[in-house]
Order: structure tokens, then sequence, then C-alpha cells
């Protein structure tokens, strides 16, 4: 598995194109931003959709690190829900995902979301499926 799949950092996906940055990742904790500008509703909101993607990106890619150092697998979002506490209108909003359950053929974490001030803007749960699967070769 290359850098790039790991990380999410392939220009063009969508944890890119939403200006998500990684800035630690371990199957123990994994730490991203992301910019509330370019990620609201018309109404000026973080979209709550956004705090998902954010949340199912670093839950993932903890994941994938796991089923990486167990067998070489990847992870495979299956189910994720998010609890909106509340809005952010600017700045940097701060994911942590940390394990729930690290197992041999699913996984779960618990992404916390918090604004530049530290508060809780989300909560989310994802689980993952963990699978041996051929990565096509990058370009």
């Amino acid at each position: 598995m290359t850098e790039s799949v790991v990380t999410g950092a392939s220009s063009g996906t969508l944890p890119d194109l939403m200006g998500i940055t990684i800035t630690e990742l371990t199957p123990q904790r994994v730490v991203g931003t992301m910019p509330v500008k370019g990620n609201t509703q018309p109404f000026g909101l973080l979209h709550g959709g956004a705090s998902c993607v954010l949340a199912e990106s670093l839950g993932s890619l903890g994941a994938s690190a796991h089923a990486a150092e167990l067998f070489g697998g990847v992870a495979l979002g299956v189910d994720i829900s998010a609890t909106h506490h509340r809005s952010a209108r600017s700045g940097i909003v701060t994911g942590v995902a940390t394990p729930l359950h690290l197992g041999r053929s699913i996984a779960s974490y618990e992404i916390v979301i918090t604004d530049e001030s530290g508060a809780r803007i989300c909560t989310a749960r994802l689980t993952c499926t963990l699978r041996k699967i051929d990565m096509p070769p990058q370009a």
C-alpha cells in the first residue's frame, strides 16, 4: 500500500478536494483538520455531510493502518453515525479518531470533531470491515 493511499492524500480524492490534512496517523489515533470555508451549506454553516466526510476519512485511515499491520489489508467503511452538537461558520475544525474496537475483521472508531476553541462540533462512530484486496498500481 502506497503512502498516498494510506494517508488519503491522493490528488483528486474527496479528502483532498475538501482540504483535509492528516497530521497524525497510527491505528491508535488519527488526527486531521479541515477548513470550514468551502465546506458549508447554503446558510454559511459547516455542512453536516462535511463533518461525516472528515470523520469517515480519519476512522478509515486508522482502520486501514490496523489492517495493514495485521495482514497487509485495507478498511472499507460499512456504517457511520454522527451527532452534530453545534455549528461552525469559519476557521478550521479538527477531528481525532480513536479506536473502540480493533479486531481481525472489523474495526470501530469514535471520532470527535472540535472547532478552534475546543468546542465539540460533532461526535461520530464509524465501523469498517477489514479486507485483503489488491490495489491497482499508482500512476
